[in-house]
């Protein structure tokens, strides 16, 4: 089940005040699966919705050269869709700074691999541009489709 992007209203504390919590990834839980097949099975559902791999970030391994510390696997993948990169870029030009998708996949115990993908739409909220909004929507359909057929 993906889990996001939704508002949820929430209480706080004794006074009761409310406000607004945004997902900003899209989720998965992939159970009883090694690191290694939750990556495979990732990098091929990107290439299925039209994503390429850009980059590819071994935080468990940065993290224990820089300095010293012991994680979980964690790893970064930057996809990017690059007609949608593209129009966006016609949209706004500085929108590259925010590019490009990251996945995330992280071994959260138990042999079980947390998939996230970054939900674009909560990201380019922080562009005032109504366009924009909707073009990212659009790759938030396709990321959705990534994150439910790894």
């Amino acid at each position: 089940m993906i889990q996001g992007p939704a508002f949820a209203g929430r209480c706080i504390g004794a006074t009761a005040h409310r406000r607004l919590l945004m997902t900003y990834t899209l989720d998965r839980t992939l159970w009883a699966t090694s690191f290694e097949d939750a990556v495979g099975r990732t990098k091929s559902a990107l290439i299925k919705h039209g994503f390429g791999v850009l980059t590819e970030i071994d935080v468990k391994a940065t993290m224990k050269k820089k300095i010293d510390a012991d994680i979980d696997d964690y790893l970064i993948l930057g996809a990017c869709n690059p007609r949608m990169a593209f129009e966006a870029m016609k949209l706004e030009p500085k929108v590259g700074a925010m590019l490009p998708c990251n996945v995330i996949l992280r071994a959260v115990g138990g042999g079980n691999v947390m998939v996230s993908a970054i939900d674009p739409v909560a990201s380019m909220q922080a562009i005032d541009n109504e366009m924009l909004t909707s073009l990212a929507g659009r790759v938030r359909s396709m990321l959705a489709d990534v994150v439910t057929d790894v």
